[in-house]
């Protein structure tokens, strides 16, 4: 599985969330991309008061890893 293009620019929780609000773009239906954006929504407001830059990254880190899962999941060719 390849990295997401543009994973290493990620600095910031609102870089990560715009990110990962381009990413639910590729899923295949309308239904599934709804649903991940309000989850993303929802863990982005679940957060927001993160204010240990360590912790940040360790969410940075596992949020993209969990993206590059779930479009691996959908997307991948039978």
């Amino acid at each position: 599985m390849a990295p997401l293009a543009g994973t290493e620019l990620i600095h910031t929780p609102v870089q990560l969330y715009r990110h990962l609000l381009r990413c639910c773009r590729q899923l295949p239906s309308a239904a599934m991309q709804q649903h991940y954006r309000h989850a993303i929504r929802q863990g982005y407001n679940s957060h927001s008061d993160e204010d240990d830059p360590e912790r940040i990254q360790m969410i940075i880190q596992r949020a993209v890893k969990d993206a590059e899962w779930i479009l691996d999941k959908y997307t991948k060719k039978k």
